[in-house]
């Protein structure tokens, strides 16, 4: 305990020292702004004595003290913009006291055990990861009504700043896939930050840095006047001159702070520490793979999974079965699950799941037609269906604009509708005596898909599209502020260099169909501001209010997709639907692979390879052969949204 005590006291004593040195910057610049002052000042004293008299000290008097009014008002303006600047603050959900008794008081006592102050609140945010965040800037909002600082330990002055402990912000996936031990043992190095951010010196250079950066944000902001942006420019290169000399010595500080907070943490659980720590970084796989793999396809179709994490532990305990390497993590299902520290997991699930939809792809605040929320069982016809057909559609209506016949001359009657043969046969390698186009280019496939396809008959699977789906339309995609631009990147002419002529051609047309889709879907102020408690929102909503939310997404999931991407996802979900409509397929969704095509219950995994081959190299004899081994007839028409 003797180490750790010295490691804990050295840890501080370094954080501190260099708080010492951000301080000593901020005095150093307030001297700065004051020397000509004091010149004036002593300029002025003297001329009032008859010291200093004369025609030169009379003009010296005149443009120190003009030199020292400027400086001062510039000075003050600075101030008044780093102290009223609002701080950046990490999107959260809040979670109230009443809301989980047991998490607040299994913290409380951790902190007793640490010795340290208890932080004054608890939010949860759609992150696998845990820290401590000071809100105690005006701007957000009043101090909370019950403080818990009274636990600071022996000897340690209490401060007039009680509402100085800051807020404990988890990541809503350890509470769901750790156990209660596990999530206690992984928070006591982060609670044990808690004591030297007490510190009056530590927690003053803290407000120093963060009003520098929250004036620096300030004043980078556009929409001003000239007069109003050459102002702003000079108080942000103050405000960035400051922030520059303070780097190092913050960055020094925090990791005191880290150092001497693990210190203290290691009498706390530390053999389960160890363990806990396998935990987070599985739990940090499972959630990247499920917001990427499977949310991602829901929010681009206008739907948003309201039980994320849920199910990132369906997830990791598919991988589990997976995996000989996480055989013992299923195991650990039979205990206690941290969310059951909530009263409300599944309405604390969905405040989480609608603000992971807004940091990671710009959704809207709250649910309407076209940004509905959706469960698990629902999401193999709600998502995976939709996306499939909808594709589909997509891709006839670019081969109508491309002028290819819906049949081939010689075909059955009522098979003129849209049939995964006519993708087949137009990708198909051109023989050399084919009078079709070799090549076309972006710009032709752009200005044929502008124009109106010709008239479709209708089939014996319904009618088949022929406009695009407006944004007004309950059943279209993209009915929401889009986030991951579908144009193809600048590099796309590379991308799409090892496909065929066709291949490309059509391609273009369906990056061009996919950015006219996106422009007429977006919907002014999708941003729109939260409800107030007890309105539709919830009395969970997502504390907007504290963040800026004009720049969503913040963290947007994935790059564009190029041409060969898009060409070869529209291609896949024709192969789908014809497997659904003539082979009595299924949509399914697998938890770590997202939307999967089932053939008997079974998953089917050997698709992708034979569609790369049609849009690599145009031959269409791959996948014919595996189309007829599952009893897929392409010759059929489909049904598409």
């Amino acid at each position: 305990m003797t180490g750790i005590g010295d490691g804990v006291e050295l840890g501080a004593q370094a954080a501190r020292s260099r708080a010492l040195a951000v301080l000593r910057i901020r005095s150093r610049a307030l001297a700065v702004a004051l020397l000509p002052a004091a010149a004036a000042v002593i300029l002025l004293a003297g001329g009032s004595t008859g010291h200093l008299v004369g025609g030169g000290w009379d003009a010296a008097r005149w443009v120190v003290s003009v030199l020292a009014l400027l400086v001062l008002s510039a000075a003050a303006a600075v101030a008044l913009v780093v102290a009223r600047s609002r701080p950046a603050v990490t999107p959260t959900v809040a979670v109230a006291e009443e809301s989980a008794p047991d998490l607040y008081r299994m913290v409380r006592d951790l902190a007793d055990r640490l010795d340290v102050p208890a932080p004054s609140a608890i939010a949860l945010t759609p992150d696998c990861d845990s820290w401590l965040e000071d809100r105690n800037h005006p701007a957000h909002g009043p101090p909370p009504a019950k403080d818990h600082d009274d636990v600071a330990g022996p000897g340690r002055p209490a401060h007039r700043r009680s509402a100085a402990a800051p807020v404990l912000v988890i990541g809503s996936p350890f509470l769901w896939w750790m156990r209660v031990g596990e999530l206690r043992a992984v928070l006591a190095p982060v609670v044990a930050g808690t004591g030297p951010s007490a510190h009056p010196d530590i927690a003053a250079a803290r407000r120093f840095i963060r009003g520098l950066d929250a004036a620096v944000a300030a004043t980078s902001a556009v929409g001003r006047g000239p007069s109003a942006r050459a102002v702003g420019a000079g108080l942000g290169w103050v405000s960035r001159l400051l922030l520059r000399s303070c780097r190092v010595h913050a960055a020094e500080m925090e990791r005191g702070v880290a150092v001497a907070a693990a210190e203290r943490a290691q009498a706390v659980d530390y053999g389960l520490r160890i363990v806990a720590q396998e935990q987070v970084g599985l739990a940090y796989a499972g959630w990247d793979r499920l917001l990427t793999r499977v949310a991602l396809p829901a929010w681009r179709m206008g739907r948003w999974p309201s039980r994320l994490d849920v199910g990132v532990v369906a997830a990791l305990t598919e991988l589990s079965r997976r995996d000989r390497l996480a055989e013992g993590f299923a195991s650990r299902l039979g205990e206690r699950p941290a969310c059951d520290l909530l009263e409300e997991p599944g309405v604390m699930d969905e405040s989480v799941s609608l603000l992971a939809a807004r940091l990671f792809h710009g959704g809207p605040a709250e649910t309407g037609p076209d940004w509905a929320p959706v469960g698990w069982d629902e999401y193999a016809e709600e998502v995976v269906d939709r996306t499939w057909r909808t594709d589909a559609a997509r891709l006839h209506r670019v081969l109508d604009t491309l002028g290819v016949r819906r049949a081939a001359e010689d075909a059955a009657p009522g098979a003129d509708g849209p049939t995964l043969s006519r993708v087949l046969d137009h990708l198909a390698t051109t023989p050399p005596d084919d009078p079709a186009p070799a090549r076309a280019s972006a710009t032709e496939a752009e200005t044929d898909t502008d124009t109106a396809p010709a008239p479709v008959p209708e089939t014996e699977t319904g009618p088949a599209p022929d406009t695009a789906p407006t944004p007004d339309d309950p059943a279209a995609p993209h009915a929401h502020t889009p986030t991951l631009p579908t144009t193809p990147a600048p590099d796309d002419d590379d991308d799409l260099a090892g496909t065929t002529a066709r291949g490309a051609a059509l391609a273009a047309g369906l990056s061009a169909q996919l950015a006219r889709e996106e422009a007429r879907a977006q919907v002014p102020g999708a941003t729109t501001p939260p409800p107030p408690s007890g309105t539709a929102g919830g009395p969970t909503a997502p504390d907007t209010a504290l963040w800026d939310d004009r720049a969503l997404p913040l963290l947007p999931l994935q790059p564009p997709r190029t041409g060969r991407e898009i060409l070869t996802a529209h291609i896949t979900a024709m192969v789908c639907c014809a497997a659904m409509d003539t082979a009595g397929a299924a949509p399914g969704l697998d938890w770590l692979d997202g939307p999967s095509l089932l053939v008997n219950g079974v998953r089917t995994t050997d698709l992708g390879p034979h569609v790369r081959s049609l849009v690599e190299t145009g031959d269409p004899g791959p996948l014919r052969a595996w189309l007829a081994e599952l009893g897929v007839r392409p010759e059929k028409p489909v049904r598409l949204v």
